[in-house]
């Protein structure tokens, strides 16, 4: 017993300090993991060795090996590339540059880190919305809630999905067969939604059409040379990752292997590429599986699962739903990561209670993706886009984020609830 509440508060506090930002995140894991192996130790319920095993370094390795092209490619320009060319093409029309705009950023995000994806972005439409006068919040709230939203469709698209692949053993092909066609309903249904919200904004013509269409494309794309290589090193893994799991090789071996390739291949400042890696994120997924690790020696994530199993004697398609909209609410509050950490050992549990967790896999997916758009600290990408708009004359609020990205986590959670009732024997197998 005496484990079981040392090691809850452990990581109790180490979220609460997460959530109010008094530290930087990273920093916080690694004291929150410090702390929890130092009491495990101490108490008998938590051994160095088993802190280690604890980390799951498949999802650590795709995440490296995905940041790693990422990094190379960023600094080419490609990312403003594609913004510019989304601006020319609307013609200035706000309606359509904000559905271009939005839909570019979403199938980076499918593909890429969505953070860094709407970082590349985010400024780049900023300026276009100056250049023609436009309020660019409409925009900017549009490709961080799209870029969430789609995120959920593909394996390598959003951090949860990374962590449930890796522990429910689903493919490349799983996500595009499963979570794909659900996604792409819940973003119709976002976008139209923020077309209705945003109508007002949209309403006002721009003032400076023409100094858009004068905008150059292959300006912003300053190495093309870099970038053609990227692209095909990135093509080439998607490819690998479709077929992984008929070559029985780990996705995470395919993004390192790629990465591999790129750098050799390219042979970038290496010194200058490392610095542009997320080594916050990758610490900060390192100490999560420590403390989740002490957490489930300590038997808490055991209790948590039976728990959980008392709600699985309701019906499996009602259990789901439940999980989807508790998932979201706490992933609009908490970041998604911890929340999508702390609860896979619970599902591992109830699976070996009887329990066919195999649909709850993806009601977490959608939970822990779509819930990530109800405030203003969902998701990274929500409050990067928001900081960013402080430099502007049209500052994003928590109040009007509320207004706006609550609405699209219930519309998509709403839509993401009925599909899985509709495809719920799909979604079992």
């Amino acid at each position: 017993m005496t484990a079981m509440i040392v090691s809850s508060l452990v990581f109790v506090i180490a979220l609460t300090l997460i959530f109010t930002e008094k530290m930087n995140r990273s920093i916080t894991g690694i004291a929150g993991a410090v702390v929890m192996v130092g009491a495990g130790t101490a108490l008998g319920f938590y051994s160095q060795d088993e802190a280690v095993a604890a980390i799951d370094f498949n999802t650590l390795g795709l995440l490296f090996g995905m940041m790693v092209l990422v990094a190379l490619l960023e600094p080419t320009g490609f990312f403003q590339y594609l913004a510019v060319w989304a601006a020319r093409l609307s013609k200035g029309r706000p309606v359509r540059l904000m559905v271009l705009l939005g839909t570019v950023t979403t199938i980076l995000s499918m593909f890429l880190d969505n953070v860094t994806t709407v970082v590349l972005i985010a400024p780049v439409t900023v300026l276009i919305s100056e250049i023609l006068g436009l309020n660019p919040i409409p925009y900017l709230m549009t490709e961080a809630l799209l870029s969430d939203t789609g995120g959920v469709a593909t394996l390598v698209g959003d951090p949860p999905n990374v962590l449930i692949a890796s522990a429910a053993g689903f493919s490349f092909n799983d996500f595009l067969t499963h979570a794909l066609p659900i996604v792409v309903f819940a973003w119709l249904a976002a976008l139209f939604l923020l077309l209705y919200l945003f109508r007002e904004d949209l309403r006002l013509q721009p003032s400076n059409t023409d100094a858009v269409l004068k905008l150059d494309p292959n300006e912003a794309l300053h190495d093309r040379k870099t970038t053609t290589r990227v692209l095909i090193v990135l093509g080439v893994a998607l490819i690998f990752f479709f077929i992984h799991h008929i070559l029985h090789i780990q996705p995470s071996f395919i993004a390192m292997t790629a990465a591999a390739i790129a750098l050799v291949w390219i042979q970038p400042d290496l010194h200058k590429m490392l610095q542009r890696i997320e080594w916050n994120v990758l610490i900060f997924f390192g100490a999560l599986f420590v403390m989740v690790g002490g957490l489930e020696a300590a038997g808490v994530l055991h209790q948590l699962a039976n728990l959980v199993g008392m709600a699985g004697k309701l019906s499996p398609i009602l259990f789901g739903v439940i999980t989807i909209w508790v998932v979201a609410g706490m992933s609009a509050v908490v970041d998604n990561i911890p929340i999508t950490i702390a609860l896979i050992p619970v599902f591992a549990d109830l699976e070996l209670a009887g329990i066919n967790v195999q649909p709850l896999w993806w009601a977490l997916a959608f939970g822990a993706g779509f819930g990530g758009n109800g405030t203003i600290i969902g998701s990274t990408a929500n409050v990067f886009v928001a900081s960013l708009s402080e430099r502007t004359k049209y500052p994003i609020t928590s109040q009007l984020w509320n207004k706006r990205g609550l609405p699209v986590m219930i519309v998509t959670c709403f839509v993401g609830s009925i599909l899985f009732v509709l495809f719920y024997s799909y979604l079992s197998r």
